[in-house]
């Protein structure tokens, strides 16, 4: 679940990537790669898993399926609140900058 889950974050990144790629004012190309990186991780951990459990690799049990699900919903998660800090350091609009100016100007 965990590989299902992000390949699909990754893809919808892709996808909203693309659409706004000459610009990429939101930095969603980051965001994409990291979802990418954490598939690949996902990818080799299910190769590695498979190689060790062999057909029982396809019969999880529900609490391992659960356990898989919350944890790459965990992921997700996680990678946008990287993605949202580098948004704001990197402040591509100056929205922040501007507002501290503001603020500046006002005291």
């Amino acid at each position: 679940m965990t590989l299902l889950i992000s390949i699909f974050a990754a893809i919808i990144a892709t996808i909203a990537w693309y659409k706004n790629a000459p610009k990429d004012d939101w930095k969603i190309g980051t965001l994409a790669l990291m979802y990418w990186g954490a598939s690949l991780m996902w990818m080799c951990d299910a190769i590695f898993e498979y190689a060790e459990a062999k057909e029982e690799f396809f019969q999880p049990a529900v609490a391992d399926m659960l356990n898989d699900t919350f944890l790459g919903f965990t992921v997700i998660a996680l990678g946008l609140l990287i993605w949202l800090a580098v948004l704001l350091i990197k402040d591509p609009k100056g929205v922040i900058k501007n507002a501290l100016k503001k603020n500046e100007n006002e005291n």
